[in-house]
């Protein structure tokens, strides 16, 4: 059994062909599958899916690239975080290469995240690009208590500084790329029980469907390269990220 920690489910190329995304999903043995809140239009979208299908949870978050976004005050943040199907607060967190300039609007929402997650109990979901110091600074200087760095791409240092804080790990597509040397070595370093896979679908889709429409049946090829990368069977990689996920996002039922 696998589990896709982080994809997007509800963006326009997936919605359109969601009965084939699905049954993709359960041919490959993804069994689960989280459904990332990035924005308060879209909220709707992702709950609806995670409230029509069983296998599907949903997150709650405003994403940290577009300034114009319609923020969530803490208190709202908390109220959505109480419906059944809602696991997790974010997507949040920092993001310099698409925002520039004086960026404290960027770091007033990921605080607020921070402290509704604190409140409600409820793991982060971060995205960091271009800006792990001030992440990781702010992630201390808010108590940040739990959570997935998902789509991981910084350095070892980042992922120590992100684990010493209880956080989990998470791999995308882009580690089964070529060019991901250093990555591939993050990978590897990861303790075991501290790692998840994820997709990002529709976006970063993995070696050998680099390029195309990526979905959450391909986190299969992610578990597997991280396999390969630290030597252990897929099985293994397989049995270990899912039991990690349903540790980490402890509201969701594990199936027997």
């Amino acid at each position: 059994m696998l589990v896709d920690s982080h994809c997007h489910l509800n963006f326009p190329d997936l919605a359109a062909r969601l009965p084939e995304v699905l049954a993709n999903m359960a041919g490959n043995g993804v069994s689960h599958a989280l459904v990332i809140g990035v924005s308060r239009p879209a909220f709707a979208q992702v709950l609806g899916l995670a409230e029509a299908h069983d296998n599907l949870w949903a997150t709650v978050g405003v994403h940290p690239d577009d300034p114009e976004a319609e923020e969530y005050t803490q208190a709202e943040l908390e109220a959505h975080a109480a419906h059944p199907k809602v696991v997790g607060i974010g997507e949040t967190g920092l993001d310099y290469h698409w925002c520039k300039g004086n960026l404290d609007w960027q770091h007033q929402r990921f605080a607020t995240h921070i402290r509704a997650a604190r409140a409600t109990g409820l793991p982060l979901v971060i995205h960091t690009r271009e800006s792990a110091a001030d992440t990781v600074r702010l992630m201390r200087e808010e108590g940040a208590e739990c959570g997935v760095m998902h789509c991981f791409t910084e350095s070892w240092e980042v992922a120590q500084a992100a684990l010493d804080l209880g956080f989990y790990i998470s791999f995308s597509g882009i580690v089964t790329f070529k060019s991901a040397q250093a990555l591939k070595e993050v990978a590897r370093k990861v303790p075991l029980d501290r790692l998840l896979v994820e997709t990002d679908s529709p976006y970063l889709a993995p070696v050998p469907h680099r390029g195309k429409q990526n979905e959450p049946a391909f986190v299969r090829h992610v578990a597997e390269h991280v396999a390969e990368l630290r030597g252990l069977s897929f099985e293994a990689v397989a049995e270990a990220t899912t039991d990690n996920f349903f540790r980490l996002f402890s509201k969701i039922p594990r199936p027997a």
